[in-house]
């Protein structure tokens, strides 16, 4: 067996994206978390994360691409930590720790892939249950891309049951035009937020939400999906908080969904803002429009750089990749 302290060859992986088509919010939990109901579709939309062993120092990370900031809680250097001590007895050059790794991604890649090649870069495994374990103590939403698919996600992210997610009638795909402005948004202030109140009617997220969850699951058409963009935008608990954070995401939803026509929705705790269509063409054509639109000066994006726009095709992770960015 080769020494994968000495492996030259870099590991490539993908990190595909996703989204979050509605967040429900029950509760805080005993242990400090917060008890979820949330319906995620993956994109085919990725980016690219390379590993490479280097023999000496610590791991180290860099980015290229858009970036909205918070470089100190990247989970891509938090997952491969957790990982190489979870590694750290069974890869070949045990007991020695696993080797620093040098990583290299473009965009924003996630935590799981990240998880998998620092396992193949060290020439080892981890039980199911294990990386599991690993990536629910990375972040809350990484045990997601372990399962692929869409999923109902609950509990704190542990419990994933796959869905069926969006028929593909006579090659039909939904499409959604993806907005992140460059701002930096902390996932553990905007639940901090809701826990002081920045909250809408409670319960409003969580109906939507089971109910949707339960369409999901047999299969929704492309032009159901897309009839639900405005009940589906609104089913996210963490968006009055994030607003409450950030209030330059106020007028700038706005202006997008003027700009649009269209129901304006929030994935997760932001800022990447969504609006659905029925095809990857009129994605693209939209995302154009709101590009065009920030150029001319119609749209003031808020930070100090322009937003990541791009439109891409909601589907399987394994339905392969297309992205197109603006």
């Amino acid at each position: 067996m080769d020494d994968p302290g000495r492996r030259l060859t870099p590991i490539i992986r993908m990190a595909p994206a996703k989204l979050n088509l509605t967040l429900a919010v029950i509760g805080r939990r005993p242990d400090g978390y917060h008890d979820l109901h949330s319906v995620v579709a993956p994109l085919a939309l990725a980016d690219y994360l390379s590993l490479a062993v280097q023999p000496a120092g610590a791991d180290s990370l860099t980015a290229t691409g858009f970036d909205p900031g918070l470089s100190e809680d990247n989970l891509v250097l938090r997952a491969i930590a957790r990982t190489r001590r979870a590694a750290a007895g069974s890869w070949p050059g045990a007991p020695a720790a696993p080797p620093a790794l040098a990583v290299r991604l473009e965009t924003r890649s996630d935590a799981a892939a990240a998880i998998d090649g620092a396992l193949e870069a060290w020439d080892t495994t981890l039980t199911s249950d294990e990386r599991a374990a690993v990536a629910l103590e990375v972040g809350s939403d990484v045990p997601l891309f372990l399962a692929g698919g869409a999923a109902l996600i609950e509990g704190r992210g542990e419990r994933v049951t796959p869905l069926h997610g969006v028929r593909d009638l006579h090659g039909e795909a939904a499409a959604v035009v993806l907005v992140t402005p460059a701002i930096p948004v902390r996932t553990a202030e905007v639940f901090a937020a809701w826990s002081s109140g920045a909250m809408g009617e409670p319960g409003v997220a969580r109906r939507t939400s089971e109910h949707f969850a339960s369409e999901f699951g047999s299969g929704l058409s492309v032009s159901r999906l897309v009839e639900r963009a405005a009940v589906l935008a609104a089913a996210n608990d963490l968006l009055p908080a994030t607003l409450s954070l950030h209030p330059v995401l106020v007028p700038f939803r706005r202006a997008l969904a003027r700009t649009l026509a269209r129901p304006i929705g929030m994935s997760g705790s932001g800022p990447t803002l969504w609006a659905l269509y029925p095809s990857i063409v009129q994605a693209e054509q939209a995302a154009g429009v709101v590009d065009e639109a920030i150029e001319r000066g119609l749209i003031g994006p808020p930070g100090e750089s322009r937003p990541f726009i791009t439109a891409t095709a909601i589907g399987n992770l394994d339905a392969g990749v297309r992205t197109s960015s603006s």
